[in-house]
């Protein structure tokens, strides 16, 4: 079997066997097959796209590249949450604490920043100290103690899909249906949880723009999900714009401590309490997700879900003097530059993705897979979809390190829209199950 016949395959339109995909796999992780030929077989998969089976089969051989963590000795039903990747969507890190607070196990592997959107792992990491790389022993410690761990995929788990993420990233193939979910389920089930939801975006800064491709992807989970017996959701949520008002890593976590202290926006609240109350019912905790979406309010508002925060700071590694002196403790960029409104109205349009690109050109994303962040540069945002504004009043904050950003500013004002009226998007579109 030759890897240029498999590419060959896929470039025809062609359904790969399962021994096709297993050669593919093992040579991924054996090193045996160059990045270049990896690169080419995603972009025939990007181009050609993989049936049922074949996304079935890639999941599973992924899954099966490396070690499945047995989370058995923790108590109670694990569960986990994914999202699609986002704009300013740092959900995540707050949502998991709030579970965690509810007292339910939430063993979490997540992923780093592709294309325009930024990675849990990334956002963490603009902790000083924090370590998103641990043993599995020490994995299974933390969640025993503190009912949560936020992690990266180790050596060892779906090693394959730790190589081609990278490329993914660099090659313009992230928005592919089976390329996502076979790297979502990969180390989803990888991971050893019992319960699973998927946050699935759909809009200008998703990597899936309409809401019938949004519906496909989370199908597509789903159908994995149920494959192997694990609990499963999914929810499609708007990314026309950015959740919340922060874009950039340490920014975000800033956010994420305001909305744990009780002071967060209001769309990225709703969020978190909505799939909050999933999963405190995949957690047998709530009867319902009404019942469950008040503990979360609660947990918000009492501050158990802030020192749970802080307790997976402190025992990760982290400084969890963030917690109450962010600005003290966080990288803080050297310049803030606001964009001011040229025409009085109604913000209109805010284009998620192109946010998300001027974030990355400050420093705050990757354009190569080996480019070091700056995790203190990144966009606040101080006006919304929906919301009225002033001639010269600031429609946005940029925080960088260079002084001159020009190309910066004409980038966000190409990409936002004042008119007379706006429609404001819907935060929430449906679920699947």
């Amino acid at each position: 079997m030759r890897m240029v016949d498999i590419i060959h395959a896929k470039r025809s339109g062609k359904e790969l066997t399962e021994e096709q995909i297993q050669y593919f796999v093992d040579g991924v992780v054996s090193g045996k097959i160059p990045d270049y030929q990896t690169s080419a077989l995603l972009m025939a998969i990007f181009f050609k796209g993989m049936t049922t089976e074949e996304q079935s089969t890639l999941t599973m051989k992924m899954m099966e590249s490396g070690d499945h963590l047995d989370l058995s000795s923790i108590h109670g039903v694990k569960v986990d949450k994914h999202s699609t990747g986002g704009v300013g969507d740092k959900t995540s890190i707050p949502l998991a604490t709030v579970v965690a607070a509810l007292g339910i196990p939430v063993p979490m592997i997540s992923g780093r920043g592709l294309g325009h959107t930024g990675g849990t792992l990334d956002k963490l990491e603009a902790i000083p100290g924090y370590q998103v790389e641990i043993s599995e022993q020490d994995f299974i410690k933390q969640v025993k103690k503190d009912h949560l761990a936020i992690i990266g995929a180790t050596g060892n788990i779906a090693p394959a899909d730790k190589k081609i993420y990278a490329l993914r990233d660099v090659t313009d193939t992230v928005d592919s249906i089976p390329l996502i979910a076979g790297s979502i389920m990969s180390k989803k089930i990888a991971s050893g949880t019992d319960a699973l939801v998927i946050d699935v975006k759909t809009g200008a800064g998703a990597f899936m723009k309409t809401l019938e491709d949004s519906k496909a992807l989370a199908r597509a989970l789903v159908d994995i999900g149920k494959g192997v017996g694990m609990q499963f959701m999914a929810l499609i949520t708007d990314m026309n714009q950015s959740l919340g008002n922060a874009i950039g890593n340490s920014l975000e976590i800033e956010e994420s401590i305001d909305l744990l202290k009780g002071n967060g926006p209001a769309d990225l609240e709703k969020l978190i309490v909505t799939i909050g109350g999933y999963m405190a019912v995949m957690g047998d905790k709530a009867k319902t997700t009404a019942e469950g979406q008040k503990m979360c309010e609660e947990v918000i508002h009492n501050g158990q879900a802030l020192d749970s925060f802080e307790a997976m700071v402190r025992d990760q590694g982290g400084d969890p003097n963030v917690v109450n002196d962010p600005n003290g403790v966080l990288p803080q960029a050297k310049y803030q530059i606001q964009l001011p409104a040229k025409t009085s109205g109604v913000i209109a349009k805010i284009v998620a993705d192109e946010v998300g690109v001027a974030s990355m050109l400050l420093g705050g994303g990757r354009q190569k897979a080996d480019n070091q962040l700056d995790y203190s540069v990144g966009i606040v945002l101080n006006k919304k979809i929906g919301d009225k504004v002033e001639s010269g009043e600031p429609l946005l904050t940029i925080y960088s390190n260079r002084e001159e950003v020009d190309d910066i500013k004409k980038l966000l004002y190409d990409n936002i829209e004042v008119a007379d009226t706006a429609k404001v998007p819907e935060l929430i579109y449906t679920t699947i199950e």
